[in-house]
């Protein structure tokens, strides 16, 4: 990956790390060792994602002001850092100086110096002598625990700021439609065959109730991601960490974001493995999962509109073909299946990742933020997009539906009780082989009569709902 700024030798400074020399575009606000980041990991061109980069400002922000209330930072150099993490947070121009490519080594200790030099490159300017971006920005701190808590608290942040409100969202229009097609009732499938009955209403509050009970689970999660391996330094002992660091640490950060973040009952675990970014990630699969029932549920009953079941009809987006004109395909539908895949893919590389905690140090976090919150803000848009641009503007075919249920001999079901099971299969095989409506057989092959097969077979009836 090319430097993203100015590479001309003629426009560069050397800078030093404990490695030596190096040198640094001039425009840079980063120094040696991103530098040295940039030249080693050319690999895929994709930086680490913004939601990342901000929660690490995050978290130094609140590192620093922890360190100015247990003394271990001097006020004005505290407030220089929290500054600076300030005005990168809020200029997404300045996020150009977070160049780093995701696949880098595998504690994201690139990502933390690049935040480290770049916090005090403007820190120092902002404070007219020096700050360091060891010393000073990551006081009390290691990538080892910088990293996976930058992991927990953007997830955390998505989670709760998009996600969830996104999946909400996606109820709340899923329950508002229900009640305004309740009347509709429509031929049921299982296997994809005919079945009995079902409103549709009761279809809609299915994928209502399953995206509730995805809600519960992710907010069943909150909590463990609140908890923090911030303190816990190099390895999970808190060397050189002051007494109380922790505690501070997570007190600030709770005043910037009005979460709970609290310090985790366990630093080794939380640095030595990613269980609850797994396991997370394994919900939000869970959640995929939903998703493409819903969305493959709405490509099949719109599907047509002559040839398919066409019970419903997709809000018209654009054109569907470049050679067949008219053509309207179920394209919001078809997008949520591709997220829906992958957030599947990403939580296949996700637990991979997180198996890899050897010893003290899981070795694979970058790519576990990556995929992480690429899962949860893929499913927010998606369920948004679903919500906004398929089902609240879905109009039903009623006519095309009446005559799918005219015809369905499985309505023959309600007459087990009468003639058993053997005689309802021998009217649905001669109603199938004559193409002609269930109630006509069944009225010359039983004694039951026209108006009280009319009531038994009453489709509406059949749904359960009056």
């Amino acid at each position: 990956m090319a430097n993203p700024l100015s590479s001309d030798p003629k426009h560069t400074r050397i800078e030093r790390d404990s490695m030596g020399e190096l040198a640094v575009p001039a425009d840079a606000l980063w120094g040696a060792q991103t530098q040295r980041a940039i030249d080693n990991f050319p690999i895929s061109g994709e930086r680490m994602p913004p939601a990342f980069v901000q929660a690490l400002l995050l978290v130094k922000a609140a590192a620093a002001r922890a360190n100015v209330r247990i003394g271990a930072l001097p006020a004005e150099v505290g407030e220089a850092i929290v500054g600076a993490c300030r005005q990168l947070r809020g200029d997404p121009e300045l996020m150009q100086h977070f160049p780093l490519d995701v696949f880098q080594t595998g504690s994201g200790t690139s990502s933390n110096m690049n935040a480290n030099e770049v916090i005090a490159t403007l820190a120092t300017r902002a404070l007219g002598t020096s700050v360091s971006p060891n010393d000073h920005v990551n006081c009390s701190q290691s990538s080892n625990d910088v990293i996976p808590t930058s992991i927990h608290v953007s997830a955390a942040l998505v989670l709760h700021g998009e996600l969830l409100p996104a999946l909400g969202h996606l109820v709340n229009v899923l329950k508002h439609k229900a009640p305004a097609v309740h009347e509709h009732v429509k031929t049921g499938r299982t296997h994809l065959m005919d079945a009995m009955p079902v409103r549709l209403s009761q279809v809609l509050d299915g994928w209502a109730q399953q995206l509730l009970q995805d809600i519960r689970q992710l907010h069943h999660l909150m909590p463990d991601l609140q908890a923090l391996a911030q303190g816990g330094t190099a390895v999970g002992t808190g060397v050189n960490a002051p007494p109380g660091f922790a505690a501070a640490f997570c007190e600030a950060l709770n005043e910037e974001t009005g979460l709970s973040f609290r310090p985790g009952d366990s630093y080794f675990a939380l640095m030595g493995s990613q269980d609850t970014a797994v396991a997370l990630s394994g919900q939000l699969k869970t959640t995929a999962v939903s998703l493409l029932k819903i969305a493959n549920d709405l490509r099949w009953m719109n599907s047509g509109p002559l040839a398919g079941l066409r019970e419903i009809e997709l809000p018209s987006l654009q054109p569907g073909s470049s050679i067949m004109p008219g053509k309207v395909n179920p394209v919001i539908p078809e997008a949520v299946a591709m997220v829906a895949a992958q957030v599947m893919g990403n939580d296949t590389t996700i637990t991979v990742a997180g198996g890899s905690g050897n010893f003290e140090l899981n070795v694979m976090l970058p790519v576990v933020a990556r995929n992480l919150l690429e899962s949860l803000a893929l499913l927010a848009r998606a369920s948004r997009l679903l919500a906004d641009k398929a089902i609240a503007g879905f109009k039903v075919n009623e006519d095309a539906l009446q005559q799918a249920l005219a015809r369905n001999p499985i309505l023959v079901t309600a007459l087990n009780p009468l003639i058993g099971y053997l005689k309802a299969a021998e009217i649905a095989k001669q109603a199938y082989a004559q193409g002609r409506p269930i109630i006509d057989v069944a009225d010359e092959m039983t004694d039951l009569g026209r108006d009280k097969l009319q009531a038994l077979l009453d489709p509406r009836k059949l749904t359960g709902e009056g």
